[in-house]
């Protein structure tokens, strides 16, 4: 693997690693299955593209993905907790219908941005080549992400939402209103998918409507990595974590597809992304029984 495809790897990592912070939020904070992050993402690219494209700067446009993909994720939560649909089912349908409305928003398939200012535009030409340039960035973006997300688990308002996913009848016994808790969960869960379409369209230079295909893999891999690598009850470790998952996973994807031995080509990710992921899942299991 070339030195170039190892900082892309990295670059799609630090990119992939907010999907994995916003999985991490509705899966093992809110115990909520959410699948809406496979239409959120192309959401966030889509609105972020066709933004810049009319002009607006970067930075609003980004902002507005991540409300417009907090808007899908406010979507499933009411589905699921007014209207009691499956938490699963609710967030499958979202799914389907963000499909149609990414079209909408992109008028077509795909959008281009290649030549278009983005957020990572003001730090070129400082000294680093470009391809070094995105995952710096980048990092700085996710390290903050990070923080702000670990204050937030820590305050009263996320000690109860952590509260709500760890039993509800419980947090509903001590007052807390579990149903708005799920409201704002899943609406920052997906706000954060958002910001990640954002980001990959901005760095990649085009938002595609099949772009999410696969991404709530993506963001388990990442979790489930995380937390073979760092088995933690620390908030912060855990979302850490979820940063060295998403990257790892990128890095590993890219050695396997860049390894002739092995024979994998380009079409084979989604082959390689479940092959992962089940290994991620087997070895805790085989640790566990190897000390039994």
């Amino acid at each position: 693997m070339s030195e170039i495809a190892f900082w892309g790897a990295v670059e799609l990592g630090l990119v992939y690693a907010f999907v994995g912070l916003g999985v991490y939020l509705s899966f093992r904070i809110l115990d909520f299955p959410d699948l809406t992050v496979d239409g959120s993402l192309p959401l966030g690219a889509a609105v972020a593209a066709v933004l810049i494209l009319a002009g607006v700067a970067p930075w609003p446009a980004t902002l507005a993905a991540m409300v417009a993909a907090g808007c899908a994720g406010l979507v499933t939560a009411t589905l699921n907790v007014k209207f009691k649909i499956l938490h699963l089912l609710a967030s499958i349908l979202t799914m389907i219908a963000l499909f149609s409305i990414n079209l909408r928003v992109m008028g077509r398939p795909n959008v281009a941005i290649i030549n278009e200012p983005t957020v990572l535009t003001p730090f070129y030409g400082l000294g680093l080549s470009d391809y070094l340039v995105r995952p710096a960035v980048l990092f700085v973006f996710v390290a903050i992400a990070v923080v702000l997300l670990t204050a937030f688990l820590g305050s009263n308002f996320g000690l109860a939402m952590r509260a709500t996913g760890a039993n509800a009848r419980m947090a509903r016994a001590q007052g807390i209103r579990t149903q708005f808790h799920i409201y704002a969960g899943i609406a920052l869960s997906n706000a954060l998918v958002g910001l990640a379409g954002a980001l990959f369209a901005q760095t990649n230079g085009f938002a595609d409507v099949t772009a999410g295909v696969g991404t709530i893999v993506v963001g388990l891999a990442a979790v489930i990595v995380g937390e073979t690598l760092l088995p933690s009850r620390r908030i912060a470790l855990a979302l850490i974590g979820c940063v060295i998952g998403s990257v790892l996973y990128r890095i590993a994807i890219q050695l396997a597809l860049s390894a002739d031995v092995i024979g994998l080509k380009a079409s084979d990710l989604n082959l390689a992304t479940a092959v992962l992921v089940a290994v991620a899942l087997i070895l805790p299991r085989l640790r566990k029984g190897g000390r039994t």
